[in-house]
């Protein structure tokens, strides 16, 4: 093997690890919105979210197959884009750090700029694509 096909290689495998790492967040919290369902829905209410059942389906939906095709690496540039979006609006419904005092102005600031870096992996990933270790090697 040469030194470019190893560099080719592990450009490959870390695209695989960085999707791969990208999803458990999505994929437990999806989880953690199926098992205390009816609570969900009443933090959306209380959050103002709108349509909060709708939200809340859609919310599960998002955090099950977007990430799901991120691991398998389908439709990847479209699977990041909606992760974006669904990221964008979780950090302005649920982590508007700008409405508390003290520390849960530090926790919801820490949540809201971490999803903000979220999605700047997401955006990278949208455009270099899966690498070669994907179902569809194309962005």
């Amino acid at each position: 093997m040469s030194d470019s096909n190893a560099t080719t290689s592990n450009y490959d495998l870390a695209l695989l690890i960085g999707r791969v790492a990208m999803t458990p967040l999505f994929l437990i919290s999806a989880y953690y919105k199926i098992m205390q369902w009816p609570g969900i829905v009443g933090l959306l209410t209380t959050q103002g979210a709108p349509m909060p059942e709708l939200g809340g389906y859609l919310a599960v939906a998002a955090e099950t197959v977007l990430p799901l095709l991120l691991i398998i690496g389908l439709w990847t540039r479209w699977a990041c884009f909606g992760l974006i979006l669904y990221v964008l609006g979780t950090c302005f419904i649920a982590h508007r750090f700008w409405e508390f005092s003290g520390p849960a102005q530090i926790s919801q600031a820490l949540a809201f700029f971490k999803n903000i870096a979220l999605c700047g992996g997401l955006l990278i990933l949208a455009f270099t694509g899966p690498g070669r270790l994907a179902v569809s090697p194309k962005p």
